[in-house]
């Protein structure tokens, strides 16, 4: 009713204006803030070097941006700071996909924005970083970011102790150690990674601001490095990582000089703490584009940096143990596609299987293993692999009970088939297994046995089972304890 009575009274009001469009910022909010300034304006930016795109111009909608974003973004914006939407949020939206996170980026510094939000947490000691959490959603503000001083260069092996209290640093290859040096939103966007992920959208007009050509690769579809490949690899050797999962989610080009340098620099992937390096492969094959990615880890020498044991035993395509790692990683995508969750554990027995087969090959020379003999063989394989990549013992224990269900899944006798059913990772060990026979590894039909136990009813299942062989051998004959003579008869005896 009062919204019908203001229409009538003041007639339609710009949509950027509505009240439901901004947060209520109480007084006592905007004093924490840095209200001398007033609400923040692009002009008082210096934007001379960018390509302001006005909203006509662009598709991107607010219903399309997570309410919470908006709030966040109008409430440092009303305490007079600048804020932008920015990175992949920005990208994915013009390209008409659905982000998957927000990111800001602000010129208030963490210590600001904490003041401003009351759920507000910085972490990270590489450079600092704000997250706001609204439920199950995180925000993650940034301040932005400017070059570092040439000066604050330190050995490949300093600690964190010996750099603490620094806001630059670097170590002597180049790579970045401390970055809290803050700046504008001209240092900010030429410090990014990649053309497309350097746009910036404000509240301001609901405008979108251009710094290094973003929009026209995003049209042309090509990834870009901005400023020297070779040099910002350096910085951070997961740009390498990242330029293959963009490349394969965004389904990019990797334009000829961004791509020039990445096979000589892959080895300083090994510079970076393996703990890193799992989050990062995580990334890399949880996106959605697992086959896609893998066919890009084997075109650049980064594969064989991540998973040198897995490429060394795949390189023929035609093989079950290559075409086997494929299929999981198709799998991997479908799962993700339908809604479904996958496991690391599932992913990394994939990768590793090849390896564990060499393994067996050269210490068993063709025979086929027992439990024991494939528990060491998985031991020595899955340590060699942590060394590059840590992987948490939950997904390594689970990983080492897929491939023990392997042999377990085979073993056709009742009271085996009934404790392989019961086991809690029976069904993953089966997916396995059938991957396994899809690849063309001849199991004797063990996969269609395990079907259609799945799908009989019980009196089926007991037919089945009636089938198979009891299990077990021969009773053992239970060993006597031999007699033992009374105290007495002993003492008599003696």
């Amino acid at each position: 009713m009062l919204r019908k009575l203001s229409k009538a009274l003041f007639g339609k009001r710009n949509k950027a204006a509505t009240p439901q469009d901004e947060p209520h910022i109480s007084k006592p909010d905007q004093a924490r803030g840095n209200p001398s300034a007033g609400r923040a304006s692009l002009s008082d930016l210096d934007l001379s070097d960018a390509d302001v795109i006005e909203r006509e111009d662009h598709c991107i909608s607010r219903k399309s941006i997570s309410p919470n974003a908006v709030k966040v973004l109008y409430r440092l914006n009303d305490a007079g700071y600048h804020a932008f939407l920015v990175g992949g949020g920005v990208r994915d939206l013009l390209l008409g996909d659905k982000p998957k996170d927000f990111d800001i980026s602000t010129n208030a510094t963490p210590e600001q924005i904490k003041q401003l939000f009351r759920n507000a947490m910085i972490i990270g000691r590489r450079f600092k970083i704000i997250h706001l959490r609204f439920g199950r959603e995180i925000i993650e503000v940034t301040t932005f970011r400017a070059h570092h001083a040439p000066e604050n260069e330190f050995k490949e092996n300093t600690t964190n102790r010996s750099i603490k209290g620094l806001d630059s640093a670097h170590s002597s290859a180049g790579m970045i150690l401390r970055d809290n040096v803050y700046g504008n939103i001209n240092d900010d966007a030429v410090r990014r990674d990649f053309t497309a992920n350097a746009l910036y959208y404000t509240i301001d007009g609901f405008r979108i601001i251009d710094f290094a050509n973003g929009l026209q690769d995003i049209e042309n579809r090509l990834l870009r490095m901005i400023g020297d490949p070779a040099t910002r690899y350096r910085e951070d050797p997961v740009r390498l990582l990242r330029a293959v999962r963009f490349a394969a989610k965004l389904g990019f080009d990797i334009e000829k000089n961004t791509r020039a340098p990445m096979n000589e620099l892959a080895p300083l992937l090994e510079s970076i703490s393996p703990a890193r390096i799992f989050d990062e492969t995580l990334k890399l094959l949880t996106g959605g584009q697992a086959e896609k990615t893998f066919e890009l880890l084997r075109q650049f020498k980064i594969g064989e940096v991540l998973f040198p044991a897995a490429m060394a035993c795949t390189k023929d395509p035609q093989t079950p143990e290559a075409k086997l790692l494929t299929l999981a990683m198709r799998n991997t995508d479908h799962r993700l596609a339908q809604g479904k969750t996958v496991t690391p554990a599932f992913l990394y027995g994939a990768i590793l299987w090849a390896p564990l087969q060499k393994q067996l090959q050269k210490s068993l020379d063709g025979k086929l293993p027992t439990l024991p003999e494939q528990q060491e063989a998985a031991n020595q394989v899955i340590l060699k692999q942590i060394k590059i990549t840590a992987i948490p013992k939950r997904f390594s224990i689970a990983t080492r009970e897929i491939w023990e269900l392997q042999l377990r899944l085979q073993v056709r006798t009742r009271r085996a088939a009934e404790t392989v059913f019961d086991h809690p990772r029976f069904r993953a060990g089966y997916d396995f297994l059938l991957l396994r026979e899809e690849a063309g590894e001849e199991l004797g039909g063990i996969g269609q046995w395990w079907t259609d136990f799945q799908i009989a009813d019980k009196n089926q299942r007991e037919q089945m089972l009636e089938g198979l062989g009891k299990g077990g051998g021969t009773k053992r004959r239970r060993r006597r304890k031999p007699n033992r003579k009374p105290p007495s008869e002993a003492g008599d005896k003696a």
